[in-house]
C-alpha cells in the first residue's frame, strides 16, 4: 500500500514533467505639438517711424478657420480624454487585484483547496495543469494548494495581472516560459521543494534529477527504458508498476 501510492506520488510528478515536453502593445502616445507663432516686437524707434496699423476686420473666412479649430480643439479633447481613459483601464491596479484575490480567500488572507478549486476553474485549467506549477513558481507560494496574500500581489503585479480575463491572457506565456532552460531548472528545483511537503517522504533531491534525467530520456510509453541500465532502484519499480497497470 504505502509503495503503491508512493509510486503514485511519484507518476504525478513524472506525467508532469512529461506534459513539460508538449510545450516546446505597444500603446502609442499622441503627441500634438502646436506651433505658436510669435510676433515679433518692433523697437521704439521703428514704433514711432512706422504710422499704426489699422486693425483689419476679420473676413467670413477667418470666422470659419477659428470656428474649425475651436472644434478640432475640442474633439482633441474628448479623445485625448478617451485615450486616457483605456491607458488607465489597461494600468495594473493593486486595489483591483487584491478585491480579485478576496473573490477566492473569503474572509481569509490565504486562498486554500477550496478557493484554489474555483480559481482554476474561472481560468479554464486543472489543479494538476503544469501551467500551475509555473504560475505557483511566479507567486514564489511557500505552501502548495495556497496563495498567500502577500504573494498573490507581488506575483500578479509582476505579471500586471489584475483579472480573470488578464491572467486567462497571459497562460500561454506562461507555458512559454518552460521553453526557456533556465526557468525551467528553476521551475524543476522549485517543484522539488513542492513536492518535499508531500507526507509520503519517497524521494531525495538526487532521485528527483534522475527523475528530470528519465523524463528527458525515456519515451512516455517507457518503450526505450533499460532494466538493466544505471537507473535508482525507486525507478525500476515505477516502470514495473506502470507496465503492469497498462496491462490490467
Amino acid at each position: 500500500m504505502h509503495s503503491d501510492a508512493a509510486n503514485f506520488q511519484l507518476n504525478s510528478h513524472l506525467t508532469t514533467l512529461a506534459n513539460i515536453h508538449k510545450i516546446h502593445h505597444t500603446l502609442h502616445r499622441l503627441n500634438l505639438t502646436e506651433d505658436v507663432a510669435q510676433e515679433s516686437h518692433q523697437s521704439a524707434c521703428c514704433s514711432r517711424a512706422m504710422p499704426p496699423r489699422k486693425k483689419r476686420r476679420p473676413s467670413a473666412g477667418d470666422d470659419l478657420s477659428a470656428k474649425k479649430s475651436r472644434q478640432d480643439s475640442i474633439l482633441y479633447s474628448i479623445f485625448r480624454k478617451h485615450d486616457t481613459s483605456q491607458i488607465r483601464e489597461e494600468t495594473f491596479s493593486s486595489k483591483r487585484c487584491l478585491e480579485w484575490f478576496y473573490e477566492y480567500a473569503g474572509c481569509d488572507d490565504v486562498v486554500g483547496p477550496e478557493g484554489m478549486e474555483k480559481f482554476c476553474e474561472d481560468i479554464g485549467v486543472e489543479p494538476e495543469n503544469v501551467v500551475m506549477l509555473v504560475l505557483a513558481w511566479k507567486l514564489d507560494a511557500q505552501s502548495m494548494g495556497y496563495f498567500t496574500r502577500q504573494e498573490w500581489l507581488r506575483g500578479m503585479s509582476s505579471l500586471q495581472c489584475d483579472s480573470t480575463e488578464r491572467l486567462r491572457n497571459s497562460l500561454d506565456y506562461l507555458r512559454s516560459v518552460l521553453n526557456d532552460s533556465t526557468s525551467f531548472k528553476l521551475i524543476y528545483r522549485y517543484a522539488f521543494d513542492f513536492a518535499r511537503q508531500s507526507k509520503y517522504k519517497v524521494i531525495n533531491k538526487d532521485q528527483w534529477c534522475n527523475v528530470l534525467e528519465f523524463s528527458r530520456t525515456i519515451n512516455l510509453d517507457l518503450s526505450n527504458y533499460d532494466e538493466d541500465g544505471a537507473w535508482p532502484v525507486l525507478l525500476d519499480e515505477f516502470v514495473e508498476w506502470y507496465k503492469e497497470r497498462q496491462m490490467s
